[in-house]
């Protein structure tokens, strides 16, 4: 598959870029190695300095970096410029707590000294999307960084641009050379990388396909591997709900990145008895929603990142009516350049349709009818999948019982799942396994290497040698 960018509103390719050759790939490789053994002892303010100038870049260069992504993935420009703007918030919340999560642990051990002492693994190969080409790899980046791990980064084929500003970000910001590398290579060259026994852990965000191959080939490895998967987010609204709020924020969190998110809300789950009025007010908010250019800020969704996701989309709501799912608003294919798709709601779906078991990645709604909060809780872990899930209601109980039975890695109540840097960030099943953010984020590339010294034989560590 080319390495290209092709202009999704268009189809036209902008700019094609040459994989690296083996011996390329090697250098780069060396280096990760080379600098990692230096980079490891850099002192936590040096790492967290850099950090902060990386932080101020994707701030003030925002405009910058939202427009190369809005031309290789086609997601709205404001969308993209606030992307840049949350990365830094990112950099900037492991810059303030960095020193904190690397802390040694004291464990009360009786007479002798404990503690955990968080340290580096080394290069780390991470696998990363082209949906949120910038998000996605900072989430991994700004921890790797700041623990002391070097980073090499196999970026989406279709977003090259993206991955080769980010290299250049980190390296004006002033971390090492080496410290930050962008592979470009095909697919096929990743289970090299993996085995490469210079590079350590890995972490993919991608496909449930993706998951299992990397996490097979990692396995064999035996390295250290987080998996960040697809999801088929359920959103329940209950009778207790604020309705008009929550179909709001339904119709938003379907759209998200034109639909393309792996935390979108995608099932929708509602009480049979609100169920009629929730349908009408739905799909006519998202007969409204505005398709069109990303670079006009009146678009709502621009076009979907390549011609063969929108047919794959298209195929699965194809299917999905053929088989008897009911369908309620959109579902042509619309003629004219770009990889363009209506926004579309379903309901009824066919046992064993598209509509009911898969993911679908773009702007395309399910609505479910639910006869209790049970039956809700028994619809929304209908899936391979558990990733997020967003609940609606204000009956304490009836929140309790939803958070308590959803299988997902997370619940968002009264408002929709999004990805903070104060959370971590992961799901369970089909979804994945492993966290990103928060200290979670951090410490999956750390080895909590355990430290017991007897009574009165040598002198415990300072807290601050953790640190450098």
């Amino acid at each position: 598959m080319a390495i290209a960018t092709i202009d999704p509103k268009t189809g036209k390719t902008l700019q094609t870029f040459v994989a690296l050759t083996a011996a390329e790939l090697d250098e780069r490789l060396r280096l990760a190695e080379e600098t990692f053994r230096t980079y490891r002892h850099t002192h936590l303010a040096d790492r967290k300095r850099w950090l902060a100038r990386a932080a101020e870049l994707l701030e003030t260069e925002a405009d910058h970096f939202g427009r190369i992504m809005t031309e290789e993935m086609g997601k709205p420009f404001e969308a993209a410029r606030a992307e840049s703007q949350k990365c830094a918030l990112a950099c900037r919340y492991y810059v303030e707590h960095g020193e904190e999560f690397l802390r040694d642990e004291l464990i009360d051990v009786g007479g002798d000294r404990g503690y955990v002492r968080y340290q580096p693994l080394g290069p780390v190969l991470a696998i990363m999307p082209w949906n949120f080409p910038f998000w996605q790899v900072i989430r991994f980046a700004a921890p790797a960084l700041v623990g002391g791990n070097v980073g090499l980064l196999k970026h989406a084929h279709n977003v090259p641009r993206c991955a080769i500003a980010l290299e250049e970000l980190f390296l004006r910001a002033g971390f090492p050379k080496g410290a930050f590398q962008t592979l470009l290579i095909e697919s096929g060259d990743i289970p090299r990388v993996i085995d490469d026994p210079r590079v350590k852990a890995v972490t993919l965000t991608g496909s449930e396909g993706a998951g299992r191959a990397v996490g097979s080939q990692a396995g064999k490895a035996l390295k250290k591997v987080v998996l960040e998967l697809g999801g088929s987010d359920p959103f329940i609204v209950m009778t207790s709900a604020k309705l008009e709020l929550a179909v709001e924020t339904a119709v938003k969190a379907r759209l998200i990145n034109n639909g393309q998110s792996c935390i979108a809300a995608k099932r929708f789950i509602v009480h049979e008895s609100i169920y009629p009025e929730f349908e009408r007010r739905f799909v006519e908010r998202m007969s409204r929603v505005v398709v069109g250019d990303p670079m006009d800020a009146k678009t709502e969704v621009g076009p979907l990142a390549t011609a063969s996701i929108r047919q794959g989309l298209h195929t699965q709501v194809e299917q999905s009516v053929a088989a008897g799912t009911k369908l309620l608003l959109g579902g042509k294919l619309p003629s004219g350049p770009g990889n363009y798709y209506p926004p579309t709601v379903l309901t009824d779906a066919a046992p064993g349709s598209p509509a009911e078991r898969e993911e679908m990645f773009g702007p395309v709604a399910v609505l479910f009818k639910a006869k209790s909060v049970d039956h809700a809780i028994e619809l929304a872990n209908d899936s391979p999948f558990g990733l997020g899930a967003s609940v609606w209601t204000h009956d304490e109980a009836e929140a309790r019982r939803l958070i308590d039975g959803i299988e997902s890695g997370m619940v968002f109540v009264n408002q929709m799942v999004v990805s903070d840097p104060r959370l971590p960030f992961g799901g369970v099943k089909n979804s994945g396994h492993g966290r990103e953010l928060a200290r979670h984020g951090l410490r999956e590339f750390l080895n909590a290497k355990t430290v017991r010294i007897s009574s009165g034989t040598v002198a415990a560590p300072t807290q601050a040698s953790a640190n450098e």
